[in-house]
């Protein structure tokens, strides 16, 4: 007797979920597939029920992270604001704190898959591209600035100071835990003073 839909649907969702924590924490390229069945309970050829290969598999977790990573934004802007709070500085002081930069499973995409992009297959490319695009985008609605270019500048250079001092904390932060919160800390402080000017 066959798998109903709905029961597919799971499976497939099983996958993906599995195969986006490996991928997360261990990289695109260092998860094999026996691994990532195993993982996620299933064998080989109950992986290919879903997906036609890994590279298919992995476009599906780029668009979920990426898919996922955008409603927590939006939410949490929007919790800011109806908190009476600014969006941007809640938002800097939790993306640049330590909790972030352990919560490798499900913080922001943009950070953890940064390093692993630029090998993967076209399709993955554009998804993560998009999901780019949709965060500056939630970043300029909610920033100051005389005229929408001004905003969307704005929206590049806070993201971009965001990643990369995540991703610098995160890469140091089990060679010398000390130097590690420093560029985290110093990292949203200088942030929040440039964005206050």
């Amino acid at each position: 007797m066959g798998v109903s839909r709905q029961q597919a649907v799971k499976n497939r969702q099983s996958i993906i979920a599995a195969a986006e924590k490996l991928f997360r924490k261990r990289g695109v390229d260092a998860v094999g597939l026996t691994e990532l069945t195993k993982a996620a309970g299933f064998t080989q050829g109950g992986f290919y029920n879903h997906f036609e290969s890994k590279d298919a598999l992995v476009v599906a977790v780029i668009d979920k992270a990426m898919e996922d990573g955008r409603s927590r934004l939006i939410k949490a802007l929007e919790e800011s604001k109806d908190m009476g709070a600014d969006p941007i500085t809640h938002q800097i002081n939790w993306y640049l704190s330590p909790e972030h930069r352990t919560n490798i499973d499900s913080g922001c995409p943009v950070s953890s898959f940064s390093g692993d992009v630029r090998r993967l297959n076209a399709e993955a490319r554009k998804s993560y591209a998009e999901g780019v695009e949709t965060n500056l985008e939630c970043l300029s609605d909610v920033l100051h600035g005389a005229n929408k270019r001004e905003r969307r500048r704005k929206a590049i250079a806070v993201l971009g100071q965001l990643v990369g001092t995540l991703v610098l904390s995160r890469a140091l932060v089990d060679a010398d835990p000390d130097l590690a919160d420093e560029i985290l800390k110093d990292g949203r402080r200088q942030l929040l003073l440039d964005l206050a000017e």
